[in-house]
């Protein structure tokens, strides 16, 4: 079983150590990946969340992701409680498991062949993911779905907004959640892009080493994955070549809304 456990602590956290140590408890043949994303960034998380699934892998997967900013209810927190943990069933066998939270569901959702609640305490702990959630989380890996709840209806999910900043790479790529189908333009079109109070110019490419060393291209990235009809999209990346696109637009959070105002 591979598992690839996304979540929120913070690079290098031991919270990720403490949460391994659990799910090995029940999972001792596991393999655990540790992916760290931003604080509270559901979006980042839910990116990640389809990335990693959607994408060729070892056939017994399951990724288990907790980003819970328990934003659901504005008002005092009883015992704890947060965001209800889900179950997803990707079309190629991929098991998720972790809490719904902002745009966790949201590049999945319709995806999904099976979406559900899965029947665990929302409380109990302010470190859910570490002391409630692994059993759950060993069960399904294991074929046990005695601990699903009720169907979540895909409508009632947010769609993932399609204008930001998803991740930046350690090259400084910007990778962004502008889906490659949407851009209709020549290769070698000007553009003008504009994140935060940045603006810069950018050459449209089909491919991102296709413009000259210390240009600003805009293309179709390496991130991406196919719908089950087999119909591919690829995430539109800011790519500085011999540089890097996220400082040149002044290293901008993730989420940020990226705006292509000519081209």
């Amino acid at each position: 079983m591979f598992i690839c456990l996304i979540a929120d602590y913070g690079t290098g956290d031991p919270a990720f150590t403490e949460v391994t140590q659990r799910l090995l408890q029940s999972l001792p043949q596991a393999q655990i990946h540790p992916l760290s994303v931003p604080p509270f960034n559901t979006l980042s998380t839910g990116f990640w969340i389809a990335q990693l699934g959607l994408n060729p892998g070892p056939a017994e997967r399951l990724i288990y992701h907790n980003c819970a900013p328990r934003q659901d209810d504005p008002d005092a927190r009883q015992d704890n409680e947060g965001e209800g943990l889900t179950y997803a069933l990707l079309p190629n066998g991929v098991k998720v498991v972790g809490v719904n939270a902002g745009y966790t569901l949201s590049f999945i959702k319709n995806h999904a062949k099976v979406l559900q609640t899965v029947n665990v305490s929302r409380g109990g702990s302010q470190f859910r993911s570490r002391d409630v959630f692994p059993p759950a989380a060993a069960a399904i890996a294991q074929e046990d779905f005695s601990v699903l709840g009720e169907p979540l209806n895909p409508a009632q999910l947010p769609d993932a907004p399609l204008d930001r900043i998803a991740w930046v790479d350690g090259y400084g790529n910007i990778k962004t959640t502008i889906p490659n189908y949407s851009i209709n333009l020549e290769p070698q079109t000007k553009v003008v892009i504009r994140i935060g109070d940045v603006v810069s110019d950018a050459i449209y490419s089909d491919g991102s080493f296709k413009v000259p060393e210390g240009t600003l291209a805009f293309s179709p990235g390496s991130s991406g994955w196919s719908s089950s009809d087999g119909k591919p999209t690829r995430w539109m990346e800011l790519f500085l070549r011999g540089g890097s696109a996220w400082r040149r637009f002044g290293k901008p959070r993730l989420n940020e809304r990226v705006t292509r105002l000519t081209g």
